[in-house]
């Protein structure tokens, strides 16, 4: 076996309603390999339907990791995720697995991929009520509008309604007096640790709409509006980051009367055709990317194409 300093592994990147899963899937099971989740909205429990979470029979086909890591009302910060991979990534490759990381969360993979995140940032938990309280009170664009007139770089990161991201650099910037972007300039970053292979899927956009479109359409006849009402019955409050998303403010607001049933179906579809050109607009910045076409050609070829791509970038290492 040819030693190598760097952890070689795959990442399956792309918009929502892509065809990640399914790709994912069949790559971990051709190379005997196992998932670790990028999703920041997976790792929340009782919040299935709504984040179209792999299925526990597919759990039981590939052990995926980071799915049902906390519950709605917890703290779940980037530097969490990117802890708790590491661990998963150790105990994989102890098992004698190989990784496939497979998400549509951006910011993730640049933490754990790039080191892109600092785990000793300034933070004040009385700084950070504060900062929430006036959330409620002003509101999430109030915040957001704050930070861009401090920090624009790191303003332009963050979608207005990540309110969890929002108060957390205005925390950095009122306990340190810095704005979060000094920060991340001036970290000294060891360098990745990990060889990567981008395996990116895409879409005409049209043709993605349509498939978010039906998506959307059947959560919200197969239990998502059950789903969030159980987490309102259990006392999950709207109010939580986690309860914010797309498609559960939605239905919170449907279940609230303030909207009918349609203007949340076309209110989840606007805002996750949305957040795939946001998911676009980050991962055509990674690099290199080898990007494939779902909608084109025989899907099993696809499969195998990316499988093989998978074996030539693994076979610096014994196979399991």
């Amino acid at each position: 076996m040819k030693t190598c300093a760097k952890i070689p592994v795959t990442a399956i990147i792309g918009p929502t309603a892509v065809g990640k899963t399914e790709l994912s899937l069949k790559v971990a099971e051709e190379l005997n390999a196992e998932i670790i989740s990028v999703d920041s909205r997976q790792v929340y429990r009782y919040m299935d339907v709504g984040t179209d979470k792999a299925s526990f029979e597919t759990r039981k086909r590939v052990i995926h990791h980071l799915i049902d890591v906390v519950d709605p009302d917890e703290r779940f910060t980037v530097m969490d995720f990117s802890r708790l991979s590491l661990d998963a990534v150790r105990r994989i490759r102890t098992r004698g697995k190989r990784v496939i990381l497979a998400g549509g969360t951006p910011f993730y993979y640049r933490a754990l991929l790039e080191g892109a995140v600092q785990d000793d940032l300034p933070e004040n938990r009385g700084v950070r009520k504060k900062l929430e309280k006036e959330l409620l009170s002003q509101g999430a664009r109030a915040l957001y509008d704050r930070l861009f007139e401090l920090d624009e770089k790191t303003a332009e990161k963050i979608h207005p309604n990540d309110t969890h991201r929002v108060v957390r650099a205005l925390e950095i910037y009122e306990v340190s007096g810095k704005i979060p972007s000094q920060h991340y300039k001036e970290r000294k970053s060891p360098g990745p640790s990990f060889d990567v292979l981008y395996i990116g899927l895409e879409r005409p956009r049209d043709l993605l709409y349509e498939r978010i479109a039906e998506r959307v359409r059947y959560q919200f006849e197969n239990g998502y509006i059950e789903e969030v009402q159980w987490l309102l019955d259990n006392g999950f409050s709207p109010e939580l980051p986690a309860m914010q998303g797309f498609g559960y403010r939605e239905i919170i607001s449907y279940l609230s009367g303030d909207i009918s049933y349609e203007e949340a179906v076309e209110g989840d579809i606007r805002a996750t055709k949305a957040f795939s050109r946001r998911q676009m607009t980050w991962f055509r910045k990674f690099e290199p990317v080898m990007w494939y076409d779902t909608s084109v050609g025989d899907k099993s070829v696809m499969a195998e194409q990316i499988c093989k791509k998978c074996l030539s970038h693994y076979f610096e290492e014994a196979a399991p």
